[in-house]
This record gives structure tokens, sequence and C-alpha cells, in this order.
């Protein structure tokens, strides 16, 4: 597994979690922040899951 897709699924906890406590306080900058941590964390694990791909072609797999 590529240290991607885990930094990656941190940053969506992450995300998630700033967004709930945005929503919960009233802050409409933390949430907001809390969606844009779980875009970026989907992406960098899509990254991730590429090179994975790319690493099974490359050992025949």
């Amino acid at each position: 597994m590529d240290k991607d897709r885990i930094a990656g699924s941190a940053k969506v906890i992450k995300g998630k979690a700033k967004e709930a406590i945005g929503a919960v306080i009233g802050d409409a900058k933390l949430e907001t922040e809390g969606k844009a941590d779980q875009v970026e964390g989907r992406v960098q694990n899509a990254v991730g899951s590429a090179k994975d791909k790319v690493k099974e072609v490359v050992k025949g797999k």
C-alpha cells in the first residue's frame, strides 16, 4: 500500500471531523476547510492507488 493512500485516508478523516465540528459550532470557514481537506485526501488516495496499480503492472502481477 502506497504512503499516499494512507495519508489521503487520514486527510479525509480529518476533513470529516473539521466539517462536523464547524457545523456544530456554526463556523462556516472550518466547515469549508473540512470539505476541502476531504477532497484533497480523496485525490491523494487516488494518486496512491494509481501508483499501486503501476507497481503491480511493473512486477507482472
